[in-house]
């Protein structure tokens, strides 16, 4: 890609991303994108399908930098509050990314993707983990729980506060998948 390409790319994920710190996904035009991003709508179009394929492709980029954040993703096996712990610290280092890109219509990806790419991720190494329910639960609500507290208390409580309380829930421990 050459630096004019990149530019461009990159005016227009700074413009949209201005756009949609105000206005939900599905009030934002590419004719009112392109104008702030000063580009023509032809030059958008080059880049991207609709406002929704850019949207995709930088919540994409989030869930790229959440997962290759988590050091030591095999943690939700042996140390559940310390997965726990991981995964809430990758939440909060993209935490304006998020509430941007995942507010609104969207609240739901993020959390859903990441359980996703995990799932695929352990299912790869452990197969049989697959069909433990217990296994499949757990995971599911560590995720989606932990997603949910930080959403929810992020400006109420401290991180720390909010990673004690998330500590305590966590430590119960996964079932064996021998």
């Amino acid at each position: 890609m050459d630096l004019r390409e990149k530019k461009t790319k990159r005016n227009i994920r700074n413009a949209f991303i201005e756009l949609r710190a105000h206005k939900p996904l599905e009030r934002i035009s590419v004719k009112e994108l392109a104008e702030l991003a000063e580009i023509s709508k032809a030059t958008f179009y080059l880049h991207y399908k609709d406002i929704y394929d850019l949207s995709d492709q930088l919540q994409k980029e989030v869930i790229t930098d959440v997962l290759t954040s988590l050091e030591h993703p095999d943690l939700f096996l042996t140390d559940t509050p310390a997965f726990t712990s991981a995964l809430f610290y990758a939440f909060y280092a993209q935490h304006s990314l998020i509430e941007i890109l995942f507010s609104d219509s969207q609240s739901s990806v993020l959390p859903l993707s990441i359980e996703k790419e995990l799932k695929d991720y352990i299912f790869q190494r452990i197969p049989s983990a697959r069909d433990n329910a217990r296994f499949n639960i757990l995971l599911t609500y560590q995720i989606l729980g932990g997603f949910h507290v930080y959403m929810q208390y992020r400006k109420n409580y401290s991180i720390d506060y909010m990673m004690e309380v998330l500590t305590d829930i966590t430590s119960v421990p996964y079932p064996s998948l021998e």
